[in-house]
């Protein structure tokens, strides 16, 4: 198919850069570039936002049904759409297509939950103390427009679950998608234009990252920022909301411990972390990325999992059967050679992959190692990619305690056969997403987000439309 460029998207219409600047956007699979997306300046970005204050009064007062009603419609044409929209995801992000349209189906699960959610955007009445002439409620009011910024690995997934509760809420949405992922976000936010959402509702912006955060973020439109990407980068833009008084949500890095126990099932612990390991080639913000296995298992563990790796399919993410594409640019490969070299440098042992393959392109062999020391980087820093890294352990305690080492706290695994392990692993493993014994499963009914330095917030279940509304105390006395 022919991958389209992308316009921004402003008060209900697409549109180029006034200036005509464009950025180019490549295809991971083979480093060339396929179109272009437009970059916006001052003058976009102060439209985008005189149409996102116009949108939010609209929004704000239409009844929750109406407003489900076009959200359901949404979520139904991103279904009908799924299998074409598939196909621009992986040309410029790479995942394998079967991925590509989960994302997108996904999506209009996700759509549809917020949608029926916004119903249940309940307010209270309170007893008075001193007079049953007064009556006391408690409102609950959309927050306002919202600058939403999000990241390539997911570009659908990762827009949906900001647009889909602010838009439950009643507030206005101004995306910033990633620059090299641009069209398969502008396939979503097309879904909502034509289920008729009023103009100014949705926003779509590309251009410099930091220009337009630091932009939107101070201006008095904007009442809310929600961001998806990097520690680094999130508490920058956290720091920069706090000097507004801006509320945020943060869903920042992880570094997802696996930590595998002395009674855990081996075969079962390798098929589900391996899988999730590997999906989207390791550029996944819950990963498993550090495996901790109890000593006495340690070697079927990792023969098992050099046994997984080494059965991978990788390729173009468009050629049938492919079950890794490739890393979504070129910074990633130097990333993943530079900790396996360091790993390696360090003591590790290298049992499979740990090499680019071939020359054009990014792709990266499955690699696993093991007997990693602490020190290492890949232990420390946030690999986000196709590398696992294996640590032994003695003690369920030792493992919990390496588990909880890093200041990251998205997700984490565990794999036991006993009740008790399982409540221990709940009660202290110090991250905001756990799954016991089965692969990551967030659902929209599902709180998603992390604590510690991963972030604040959720981006899923009734919770996440919290973060987009005001609470108010209003009392009336009867006179």
């Amino acid at each position: 198919m022919t991958y389209p460029d992308t316009q921004l998207f402003i008060n209900g219409a697409w549109l180029d850069a006034s200036d005509g600047r464009t950025l180019a956007v490549l295809n991971p699979a083979t480093g060339q570039e396929i179109g272009c997306v437009a970059h916006a300046g001052k003058a976009e970005l102060d439209q985008a936002l005189q149409a996102a204050q116009k949108g939010f009064e609209t929004w704000r007062d239409m009844m929750p049904a109406e407003r489900s009603k076009i959200m359901r419609k949404a979520a139904g044409l991103m279904r009908e759409r799924a299998g074409e929209i598939a196909q621009v995801l992986t040309l410029e992000q790479g995942k394998p297509l079967i991925e590509a349209k989960g994302e997108a189906m996904a999506a209009a699960d996700l759509i549809e939950w917020f949608a029926e959610e916004g119903f249940r955007v309940y307010g209270r009445i309170v007893p008075s103390r001193t007079s049953l002439a007064m009556r006391q409620m408690v409102l609950k009011d959309p927050v306002g427009p919202v600058a939403a910024f999000t990241p390539w690995n997911f570009p659908i997934n990762q827009v949906v679950r900001k647009i889909g509760p602010a838009l439950a809420a009643g507030c206005s949405v101004l995306v910033k998608a990633a620059e090299e992922t641009p069209a398969a976000p502008a396939a979503l936010i097309r879904a909502f234009a034509d289920a008729g959402l009023p103009p100014g509702v949705l926003g779509l912006v590309y251009g410099n990252p930091a220009e337009i955060s630091s932009y939107l973020i101070a201006h008095p439109v904007i009442r809310k920022i929600t961001f998806t990407g990097s520690t680094p980068v999130g508490k920058q833009l956290a720091a920069m909301a706090g000097q507004h008084m801006k509320r945020c949500t943060m869903e920042l890095g992880g570094h997802a411990p696996a930590i595998v126990a002395e009674d855990a099932d081996v075969a079962l612990a390798v098929k589900t972390a391996g899988g999730a390991k590997f999906r989207n080639a390791g550029q996944v913000c819950i990963s498993p990325t550090r495996f901790l296995v109890h000593e006495s298992i340690a070697k079927a563990f990792a023969d098992a999992m050099v046994a997984h790796a080494k059965g991978l399919s990788v390729g173009d993410g468009l050629s049938e059967g492919t079950q890794m594409g490739p890393l979504a640019n070129a910074r990633r490969i130097t990333a993943m050679a530079e900790f396996t070299q360091d790993a390696v440098e360090r003591g590790a042992t290298l049992l499979a992959g740990g090499m680019r393959i071939g020359e054009s392109g990014n792709f990266w062999q499955p690699t696993v190692l093991a007997d990693v020391p602490q020190g290492a980087r890949i232990l420390n820093d946030e690999p986000f990619g196709p590398v696992a890294a294996i640590q032994r352990f003695n003690t369920l305690d030792e493992a919990i305690a390496e588990a909880n080492r890093l200041p990251f706290g998205l997700a984490g695994y565990a794999f036991t056969r006993s009740l008790k392990n399982a409540d221990l692993l709940a009660r202290h493993v110090e991250v905001g997403m756990l799954w016991i014994n089965m692969p990551a499963m967030p659902s929209a009914e599902m709180p998603f987000g992390g604590i510690k330095d991963s972030g604040y917030g959720s981006e899923g279940g009734p919770e996440a439309l919290e973060a987009y509304l005001n609470v108010r105390s209003v009392a009336v006395m009867n006179v």
